[in-house]
């Protein structure tokens, strides 16, 4: 159900989630929306994207889905113009899409390699690049990445997905500095492994009844959106209790 907020710090702003149907996005478009943002949904699958579409209208907020391959420049253009035409403006971008590929390096295809890039790193490049010129009609607006705890450190038989991340935090590093003069923040939210398919996929061994779950990512990015103040919180790493701290 959308996360219901006593007040409503981001009424009126227009916010794109991608990988919004189901997972991670999912929870975050339901938090955001319970804040007051207008949604724009984004993902592969419309099914999906109707279902969390519902769940927030359902609680009164207002959210559109645009069916979207982020590794397809066409798509991600028409993403962003649809978001800006329907809904007036944008405010906040999440990119939260993102896919996993596991196990020893030589054992990996070119087409593993290039599926992951094109869909972790690649989209939220096109995303940004797309979005940027409208978040910069508005102070602050900003930009959320959902990196990883690969994006900082090395797992065994998480090569390809490490790299992957890698070029996300190293993308949001240099755009936080490239946009700083036009108000439009950027951050980086480095989650361990989360109760979602693919933690179960990349770590079968873990006991996933201690995973984080998807609430405390949302719960990051939602604080990242709504916080007032002159501070700038760059990065948030998250790990589930017990875990080795990131450094």
């Amino acid at each position: 159900m959308v996360a219901q907020m006593d007040n409503k710090p981001l009424d009126g702003k227009v916010a794109i989630v991608t990988g919004a149907g189901r997972g991670i996005g999912r929870v975050i478009a339901l938090h955001l929306a319970g804040g007051g943002a207008l949604l724009a949904l984004a993902a592969r699958s419309p099914s999906q994207l109707q279902a969390v579409q519902a769940q927030i209208e359902d609680a009164g907020g207002r959210a559109i889905s645009i069916p979207t391959d982020i590794t397809q420049e066409q798509d991600v253009i028409a993403l962003v113009r649809q978001t800006v035409e329907r809904l007036g403006r944008l405010d906040i971008v999440v990119n939260n899409a993102g896919i996993g590929a596991f196990g020893p390096l030589v054992e990996a295809s070119v087409e593993q390699w290039d599926r992951l890039m094109a869909v972790n790193a690649r989209g939220t490049f096109l995303v940004c690049r797309e979005a940027i010129p409208h978040l910069k009609q508005h102070r602050p607006s900003y930009i959320v990445n959902i990196a990883s705890v690969v994006g900082v450190k090395g797992y065994l038989n998480q090569t390809l997905y490490s790299a992957s991340k890698h070029a996300v935090m190293g993308m949001t590093k240099a755009l936080a500095r490239e946009l700083q003069p036009d108000g439009v923040r950027v951050h980086a939210v480095c989650p361990g492994a989360v109760d979602t398919e693919m933690a179960g996929e990349a770590r079968p061994d873990l006991d996933r009844s201690g995973l984080i779950q998807p609430a405390d990512v949302a719960d990051a990015v939602y604080f990242l959106v709504t916080r007032q103040g002159a501070a700038v919180i760059d990065q948030i790493d998250i790990r589930r209790a017990g875990s080795t701290p990131f450094a």
